[in-house]
C-alpha cells in the first residue's frame, strides 16, 4: 500500500517532468525537499517585508506581482504563469533579503515549494536545478526591464492599448478603471480620460466594470506606438 508521502513524491515527480528535461536522480533530489502548495484565488503568496522562505514553481493558475508606493499608488510588475517562477523570490533567496513587493493569486493556484535550505543545497550541487532557476530568472528579468522601459518611454495610449489587448487575450471580460490604472502605474483619472477618448474613436465600448474592444486593428496600431 502506498503511503501519503510516496503518493505526494510521485505527484511532484510528474509535475517537474512537465517543465524540465530531468533525469531520475534530479527528480529524486527535487522531491526530497519539496512540498505541494495550494492557494485560493485572491490569496497572498507573500507580502512586502515577508521573509523569503522557499523557492516556488507555479504548476497551475496565475499570480500577479505588484509594487505599492507609500502614496498608495500600485503598479503591476509582472505575472507568473504555469511553469514559471518569481524573480523576486529567487533574488531574495540568493541575497537573503525580505520581499520588496506583494504577490496575489489571480485564480486557484497549485505550486511546488522548495524550502530555502533545500534550495541552497540543490543550487550548489545540481547543474540542472541551476539551469531551471537561472533560466527563469533571466526570462523574468527581461520582462521587468521591458516593463520599466514602457513606464519610462512609452506613451499612455500605447500602454493602455496593450493592456486592453492583453486582457482580451487572457479572457478577462470585466476590469475596472482602477484595475487598469494599477496595470499602467498611473492615476485612475488618467485612465478614465483616455478610455473615454478611445470610446469616442470607436476603438472600445465602455460599460460598468467592462471595456469591450470594438476595433482590434485600431488598438493594435496604437499599441505599436513608442511615444
Amino acid at each position: 500500500m502506498k503511503t501519503f508521502q510516496s503518493t505526494l513524491n510521485q505527484e511532484l515527480r510528474t509535475i517537474f517532468s512537465r517543465f524540465v528535461d530531468a533525469d531520475e536522480r534530479f527528480l529524486d533530489d527535487i522531491v526530497s525537499g519539496a512540498r505541494l502548495v495550494k492557494l485560493d484565488k485572491g490569496s497572498y503568496v507573500f507580502h512586502s517585508g515577508d521573509l523569503c522562505e522557499a523557492f516556488l514553481l507555479l504548476v497551475e493558475g496565475g499570480v500577479r506581482v505588484r509594487l505599492t508606493a507609500a502614496s498608495g499608488r500600485e503598479v503591476t510588475l509582472y505575472r507568473i504563469a504555469p511553469g514559471g517562477s518569481c524573480i523576486l523570490t529567487t533574488s531574495c533567496l540568493l541575497g537573503n533579503e525580505n520581499y520588496p513587493a506583494e504577490a496575489i493569486t489571480e485564480s486557484n493556484v497549485v505550486a511546488v515549494a522548495i524550502p530555502s535550505a533545500a534550495f541552497e543545497d540543490l543550487l550548489e550541487r545540481s547543474r540542472q536545478f541551476r539551469r531551471l532557476v537561472f533560466d527563469g530568472f533571466a526570462t523574468r528579468l527581461k520582462n521587468v526591464i521591458t516593463k520599466i522601459e514602457e513606464l519610462s518611454f512609452t506613451g499612455i495610449d500605447a500602454r493602455l492599448a496593450r493592456v486592453l489587448l492583453d486582457c482580451e487575450a487572457r479572457g478577462v471580460d470585466r476590469i475596472t478603471h482602477q484595475e487598469i490604472s494599477v496595470e499602467l502605474g498611473t492615476a485612475r483619472e488618467v485612465v478614465s480620460r483616455h478610455l473615454k477618448r478611445f470610446e469616442l474613436e470607436r476603438w472600445v465600448d465602455l460599460g460598468r466594470g467592462r471595456v469591450m474592444i470594438v476595433d482590434r486593428a485600431g488598438l493594435e496600431k496604437i499599441a505599436t506606438l513608442s511615444d
